[in-house]
């Protein structure tokens, strides 16, 4: 998809109503294909035991855990839902480890002495 000559990516939203999913329906709209190896997407198998239920469907609960989906529940509306793929570790810990970069006077700066405090990091580069 294409706006004013920059690319925008789509996300899929997945609403659903209860947690338990004909995997064809799954398959088309998340790409996600319940296979015997686990689901797969393209080339891409994640192992995913228990996923798939004596009837016949998937455990949502069990999916979004092995592939790192979101999945909230909105108990007023009686839905779920679930979102893409984080795709990796992206945001698993929001530990920095102590590392020491020079400051504006050429003095060892150490992101440990920061700490219990909030704080934003800005980098910049002159290329």
């Amino acid at each position: 998809m294409e706006r004013r000559g920059r690319r925008w990516s789509t996300v899929r939203l997945v609403i659903l109503t209860e947690l338990a999913v004909d995997p064809a329906d799954f398959a088309s709209r998340t790409g996600w294909d319940a296979k015997p190896q686990g689901l797969c997407k393209g080339e891409a198998c994640v192992p995913a035991p228990g996923a798939m239920r004596a009837d016949g469907r998937l455990d949502v609960e069990v999916v979004a855990a092995r592939l790192g989906m979101p999945l909230v529940h909105d108990e007023a509306h009686g839905v779920w839902a679930l979102g893409p793929e984080s795709g990796g570790r992206a945001l698993t810990t929001c530990t920095l480890p102590d590392v020491a970069l020079p400051d504006r006077s050429g003095e060892a700066f150490h992101f440990s002495s920061l700490v219990g405090r909030k704080a934003i990091i800005v980098a910049w580069a002159s290329w």
